[in-house]
């Protein structure tokens, strides 16, 4: 939802109305909010939730537990993610690259501290996680509030709670938009929870997936890019200039794709030994790592395009064309290929070729 900002805020920033950008960060927040308080209940239920839809005791009792750390993550992301959004449509990044690298500093530290040193095992880890978000959360409220924003941040208005509805539809249509693209790899998951050699199956499924996020991260980077590039351009009155952004954007992100689908293709099931000592998860990783190296390569793409739908405030048409691609096809050839022609993990995979390749 919090991409709804990259689109008021760049375009706003674009058009020199510097100060209606405070605005749309605190009505941000206040949307946002209202909406983690709706979430809770899907946490604190997670358990009983995951059983009801069959799956296995000790899986749904150890994901419940990790949902209940995760509701103070839940509210980090508030202030994280349109704090990002307000920074970036400035191209203010110097300061989110800081504070992350000091994040990740913190995190390895307490992560290590908690959970090899005290032995804290899921309430260390999600601890330290807790905290790496909170602690950059803290340092972009600090720069935005105390001078560093002059210009985009006048201070709190009551302006935030006026005109609210469309900054509601423009968020939850951006909500929707990435939430079907987030919630189709739990979907996997689930699917997965329910083949045989479930444990296997999943452990294998999550390397690939970490893998995959890996070289999405990069994705990632180009499409808050891109959004901000085009939302900037856009708010000028400049379609030239964005249609080049997005050119320049999308063959940049496709090229570094393209060498790690080599690095991927090559490796094969080598990089699992990353993640795991077991073998026979390292040997269903190397069997999925060809059609894992083509995912990332369509993956070096799509990220792209999304990021040009947010600048261009288009997140309600990929909303329906991800809905199509997701789970109109997506899901029911999963289903077929995993369980009526027993794939197994494979399916996983060959779900997000065939979704990314409809997208």
């Amino acid at each position: 939802m919090a991409s709804a900002l990259a689109t008021l805020c760049g375009q706003a920033y674009g058009a020199k109305e510097y100060v209606m950008m405070g605005v749309y960060l605190q009505r941000s927040w206040i949307v946002m909010s209202i909406t983690s308080l709706f979430l809770l209940p899907v946490f604190i239920f997670t358990r009983p939730i995951l059983m009801l839809l069959g799956q296995d005791e000790n899986i749904a009792e150890v994901a419940g537990n990790i949902s209940l750390w995760s509701i103070p993550i839940i509210f980090a992301f508030i202030a994280s993610f349109t704090c990002q959004n307000f920074l970036q449509s400035q191209s203010k990044n110097t300061i989110i690259a800081f504070l992350a690298a000091f994040s990740i500093v913190i995190h390895l530290f307490l992560s290590w501290l908690l959970t090899i040193q005290f032995k804290l095992e899921i309430p260390g880890a999600m601890t330290s996680t807790s905290l790496a978000f909170w602690i950059p959360n803290i340092g972009q409220l600090i720069f935005i509030t105390c001078g560093w924003c002059s210009d985009t941040w006048k201070g709190f208005s009551f302006l935030a709670f006026k005109d609210l509805w469309p900054v509601v539809k423009l968020s939850l249509s951006s909500g929707i938009m990435l939430c079907l693209e987030l919630w189709y790899n739990t979907i996997l998951v689930l699917l997965t929870g329910n083949m045989e050699n479930a444990e296997v199956q999943i452990d294998a499924l999550s390397i690939c997936l970490n893998i995959n996020g890996w070289e999405m991260m990069i994705s990632l980077g180009f499409m808050a890019a891109a959004s901000v590039r085009v939302a900037n351009e856009l708010g000028k009155g400049s379609s030239k200039a964005a249609k080049f952004s997005i050119v320049v954007t999308v063959l940049t992100s496709l090229a570094i794709g393209f060498v790690l689908f080599l690095f991927f293709l090559f490796l094969r099931g080598k990089l699992a030994y990353i993640f795991t000592s077991n073998k026979d998860v390292a040997d269903a990783v190397g069997d999925l790592s060809p059609l894992l190296a083509i995912s990332i390569l369509l993956n070096s793409v799509q990220p792209v395009l999304s990021g040009v739908a947010i600048g261009a405030g288009w997140q309600s048409i990929v909303a329906y064309v991800n809905i199509g691609c997701y789970y109109i096809i997506g899901i029911p050839v999963g289903v077929v290929l995993g369980n009526v022609l027993n794939l197994q993990v494979k399916v996983g995979i060959l779900l997000i070729l065939e979704l990314h390749t409809c997208i």
